[in-house]
């Protein structure tokens, strides 16, 4: 079985009268540990099916299945623990707390699940909490940029905390909506050179990028083109480093 399956997957949102097909019957394998990109033009299901796999929405029909997990058919209650466990979010807007700056920012979002220790408990404890997001800041490169609130962030380093952010979780997957969707190119290939860096093969975590940008394509070793809210396309390659990549 693998590590995430999509059966039949179909999506519709209905406003008044009028009704848009978002998803169309999608059946989808992905294996842990690969770098997958979601990839299609503006309105072709993309967001939606990555909300599907991270449990931010349901399907009208089929199935989602994680980890052998069926997300699908989760409560909401249980919907929220798969999210806290296993999923870390980056999006294109970034979505950091205005009120908070860099390092709160991550604390915050460790806080809710806590660290994990090397005996297998979990910790809730604020200094060690600090120091994990701490580490995490310095793995983005902003050790200097911690107490800066999101304002004082140029975009580039605002994307770069919410990469902290969602990783500083050590989920099992990340999904990233439109990473550098808000940046130029030279700052956009940073960001993504950041994440190919923090989600190596040898982390062994699953990594779904969406992107409008066919020059990101040659970054996955799974590419999935999306049309109409279908697979068009659905082919592995040999990735090409993010330093690489040129738009």
């Amino acid at each position: 079985m693998a590590f995430i399956e999509l059966s039949d997957l179909s999506k519709e949102y209905s406003l008044g009268e009028t009704k848009t097909v978002a998803l169309d019957g999608i059946d989808l394998e992905i294996n842990r540990g690969q770098l997958v990109i979601l990839y299609g033009p503006s309105g072709a299901g993309k967001t939606t099916l990555l909300n599907m796999i991270g449990g931010l929405d349901v399907p009208n029909s089929g199935t989602v299945t994680v980890d052998e997990i069926p997300v699908s058919t989760l409560s909401a209650k249980w919907l929220t623990t798969f999210r806290k466990q296993k999923i870390g979010v980056v999006f294109q807007f970034f979505n950091l707390l205005s009120r908070l700056n860099a390092l709160e920012n991550i604390e915050y979002a460790i806080d809710l699940i806590g660290v994990k220790q090397s005996d297998g408990s979990t910790s809730f404890n604020g200094k060690i909490i600090r120091e994990k997001a701490k580490e995490y800041l310095e793995k983005v490169g902003l050790k200097d940029r911690m107490n800066h609130f999101p304002a004082q962030l140029s975009g580039g380093e605002q994307q770069r905390v919410s990469i902290a952010r969602a990783l500083a979780k050590e989920p099992e997957i990340l999904l990233a909506d439109e990473p550098t969707g808000n940046l130029d190119y030279k700052i956009g290939r940073n960001v993504l050179e950041i994440m190919e860096a923090m989600t190596g093969k040898a982390q062994n975590r699953t990594v779904v990028i969406v992107t409008h940008n066919p020059a990101i394509c040659p970054l996955g070793d799974r590419v999935v083109r999306l049309s109409d809210g279908k697979v068009a396309e659905n082919y592995t390659q040999k990735y090409t480093p993010a330093k690489e990549l040129y738009w």
